[in-house]
Order: C-alpha cells, then structure tokens, then sequence
C-alpha cells in the first residue's frame, strides 16, 4: 500500500480544499471526508488556526484503515511551509509559483505541488517535483489540460478552481491525475461515501520497476520527486 500522496491522488481523483472558517470546523470537515473513505484532504491557511488543525487530523485514518495524507494549500512562504511540515503535513500546494516554498521543500525533502497557469508555469513545477497545481483551471477549461498532458506525459496534474464534482469525468478523460474540489461535494455521510467510492478506480498497473505507470514517486511521501521525460 503507497502512501506517497502522487500515487494516493492517482487513486483517489478527487482532492478536498477546505477553507473553512476555524480549526474546529476543518476538523470536522476533514474527519468527515475520511469516515467517507477519502484518505488524502488539503486544509489551507486561510483556515484561522490551520496549523492546530492539520496536527489534530495528521495522525488519524480513512473508512478503510489507511494512514490519511492531510495537505496544506495556499503555502506561500517559506515560514508557512515549515510550520505545516510541523505540523504533520503530508504534502504542501501553493496557488502559484512560490520559489520560497519550492526551496523549503526540497531542503525539507517534502512533496510540493506548486501552482501555475501557464505551460511555463506548469512545466517549471513539473520539473523541479514532478507534479503541478493548474490554477485557476476553470479559465482553461479540460482542453488546457488536455493540451498540457501532450507534452507532460508523466506529469502529475491537480486542475482545481471552479470545478463541480459533476464535472470531474470531463477532466479525468482529459489527463488530470487528480481534481481539486473546493465545494458542492455533499454532506450526507452516505452520498458523500458514495462520491467517493464512484471516483476511484482499480490501481494503476505497475511498470517493471515497481511504480504505478504516470506516477512515478516513490513509496514514502518525503522522498525525490519522481522524474519527468523530456
């Protein structure tokens, strides 16, 4: 069983934003995501009292007993990162290009998916971690992504921005590894279960090397980023 949260996300589809208005709200919310069976939630720092809430969900499990990944978005500082890697966080998002965090990261050894809009953008992340957070998504639509998996093949793609569960078929069929959902996902335990149960697939098939073909990372979530062909 991976717990690197690539492959987690590869698995999963669909990756929880929670903004709520307080840590005790983003634990409920978060806690409620994994008794559904979603093992891998991003809290963000726009949450007052974040880091307190990241602590207190790091350590707990999903409906099916495995360790949860609980991120942290909106990283924009190097001070941010730090704090949430104390925290227990599992992997780090920013909404842009954010060099500070990139170089925290990589001193920390810890899994940032960093933001971009454009191919540049998006390919520099790609680069530098092997993943990438295509924000605002809804402005490019499926068909960005689409363009971008052409020449990211092995890239690791979080579209997130604007995007309604009902709509993540439409991304998935056009190369995204995983959608980012900040809303619209339901509260009832059981349709929220069964949201959740609908998006994830069989695993990946693994290539000869042991890794699940597109995802590439390795088997701890603080290791290398997996490499991208050119």
């Amino acid at each position: 069983m991976s717990s690197h949260p690539y492959e987690v996300l590869a698995a999963q589809r669909l990756l929880p934003v929670l903004r709520n208005a307080g840590a005790g709200q983003a634990v409920r919310a978060a806690t409620a995501l994994l008794a559904a069976g979603c093992r891998a939630v991003e809290l963000t720092t726009s949450t007052p009292g974040w880091a307190g809430a990241v602590a207190r969900t790091a350590g707990l499990a999903d409906a099916h007993g495995r360790p949860a990944l609980i991120g942290v978005g909106t990283v924009t500082t190097a001070a941010q990162a730090r704090a949430a890697l104390d925290a227990g966080a599992a992997f780090l998002v920013s909404p842009y290009p954010a060099p500070e965090v990139r170089e925290a990261a990589a001193r920390h050894g810890a899994v940032f998916i960093e933001g971009g809009f454009t191919p540049a953008e998006i390919a520099s992340a790609v680069r530098a971690a092997g993943a990438a957070k295509v924000f605002p998504a809804h402005v490019g639509g499926p068909g960005f992504v689409r363009s971008l998996r052409a020449v990211l093949p092995d890239a690791v793609l979080v579209p997130t921005g604007g995007i309604r569960p009902d709509e993540v078929p439409d991304w998935i069929a056009a190369g995204a590894t995983a959608v980012g959902i900040g809303s619209g996902l339901p509260a009832d335990p059981d349709a929220l279960a069964a949201v959740f149960a609908a998006f994830t697939p069989v695993a990946p098939p693994v290539r000869p090397g042991g890794d699940a073909a597109g995802v590439r990372g390795p088997a701890a979530h603080r290791a290398a980023a997996p490499q991208v062909r050119p």
